[in-house]
């Protein structure tokens, strides 16, 4: 083999090597937190998800406007799989595969040295997925009501939820307003959707 040749063999060896592990050439890192089926289309809940990326924690809320605060408020806390954070980060949307996790837990205020304010209990009330797989489902994302480790079916999109995040999401039918660190990318990335930049001109007029 003639001096060129290896020469620019080399420099392909060398430009594979540079890439990091795991990703692609176009930047897209490889997701290694597909979502998994069943045969019958139900989904696999992640066991690891509280390794993935948490993204916040509400408490106590609702989107309805007729809702009586709880003497017993429960907190709602987000993961997304670490893949999608990153291209979030680098995009300000979600690519295909998304996967988050709701997880719903009891709250508790007194115990150890506490004397006001809520902390998490050890008590998970529920979990939901939201996923986005544009090959399996007709409007790109999915919701699924998980009960503990068994497969889930897939919440019928005459459910409320697809409505309510289709009408008020801010990025691609999730509620980006309420995560802190993303927010701030979808305003820079301009991909803050329709909808929501209307929600919040309602909601200035409101307050001023």
């Amino acid at each position: 083999m003639s001096r060129p040749v290896l020469f620019r063999l080399a420099l392909v060896v060398a430009a594979v090597a540079a890439l990091p592990i795991g990703s692609f050439a176009d930047g897209q890192t490889k997701n290694a937190h597909e979502p998994v089926y069943t045969s019958d289309g139900r989904i696999i809940p992640p066991k690891d998800y509280r390794e993935w990326v948490f993204l916040s924690s509400g408490l106590d809320m609702s989107y309805n406007k007729k809702a009586i605060a709880s003497d017993k408020p429960v907190f709602d806390n987000v993961f997304v799989n670490p893949e999608a954070y990153r291209v979030f980060r680098q995009t300000g949307t979600w690519p295909d595969k998304t996967q988050f996790v709701l997880e719903v837990r009891s709250s508790s205020s007194k115990g150890s040295i506490n004397q006001r304010g809520h902390f998490q209990s050890t008590d998970v009330l529920g979990f939901e997925m939201h996923v986005k797989d544009m090959a399996r489902f007709d409007r790109g994302w999915a919701f699924f009501d998980v009960d503990g480790n068994a497969p889930a079916a897939k919440i019928p999109t005459t459910a409320t939820c697809y409505a309510c995040h289709g009408e008020h999401a801010a990025v691609d039918t999730t509620f980006v307003q309420f995560y802190p660190t993303l927010l701030p990318i979808a305003q820079k990335q301009a991909t803050l959707s329709a909808s929501y930049l209307k929600d919040e001109a309602e909601l200035a007029k409101t307050v001023h």
